[in-house]
């Protein structure tokens, strides 16, 4: 789904693009994606459709080539075919389990894979972050990028990388630590990493 880093005409069009309209926005990037050649990247928090440009913006910004689940029901007519140009993939939520086990099949066939994924699943407020993210992650072997959105500082980009070890509340409080002054477009309708994930 993904594809790597090419130093040519269009990586570098890509770029600029990416940092002319977060530029145009007051947006900053921070930090940069690893170099790993497969990861899950997590994008939060999500509370806005603006979140979608915003992350492939960065993407854009740091050449490289993302792939974002996104809810089926947004790929009709010419707004799917732009969704996809764009990297986005059409999920069904009902079928969250098969969607682990079939993302851990397509990063074990490949050898460049860059996964964006919304653990909240939803821009409104939620219980807790879905755990498909985690599973597909220990599934596949790959670490996980804390991609970020933070509308209080007007910034996109990444933090910390980190390799999910299986002792799921200790990563899960690496996580609520990184986020917890994350804020979303709309605060009200961020919701919390979940301390102990559940089989989805």
């Amino acid at each position: 789904m993904a594809r790597p880093r090419r130093p040519g005409l269009w990586d570098r069009v890509r770029r600029l693009l990416g940092r002319s309209y977060l530029s145009l926005l007051g947006w900053r990037v921070e930090g940069e994606l690893p170099s790993d050649p497969k990861l899950v990247i997590v994008a939060a928090p999500h509370t806005s459709y603006w979140d979608f440009s915003h992350m492939i913006g960065f993407g854009f910004a740091e050449g490289i080539y993302v792939s974002v689940l996104m809810k089926a029901s947004l790929f009709w007519g010419p707004l799917g075919v732009l969704l996809r140009a764009m990297g986005g993939v059409p999920v069904e939520r009902s079928q969250a389990h098969g969607l682990v086990e079939s993302t851990v099949r397509a990063l074990d066939k490949t050898d460049e894979f860059m996964l964006v994924i919304a653990p909240e699943g939803t821009r409104g407020r939620g219980e807790y972050w879905k755990s498909g993210f985690y599973h597909v992650a220990r599934g596949a072997g790959v670490p996980i990028a804390l991609g970020f959105l933070d509308y209080g500082r007007r910034t996109v980009g990444c933090g910390p990388v980190f390799w999910p070890t299986g002792d799921v509340e200790s990563d899960m409080v690496q996580l609520q630590a990184f986020y917890s002054d994350r804020k979303g477009k709309y605060p009200d309708g961020q919701t919390p990493p979940r301390l102990r994930l559940e089989e989805e």
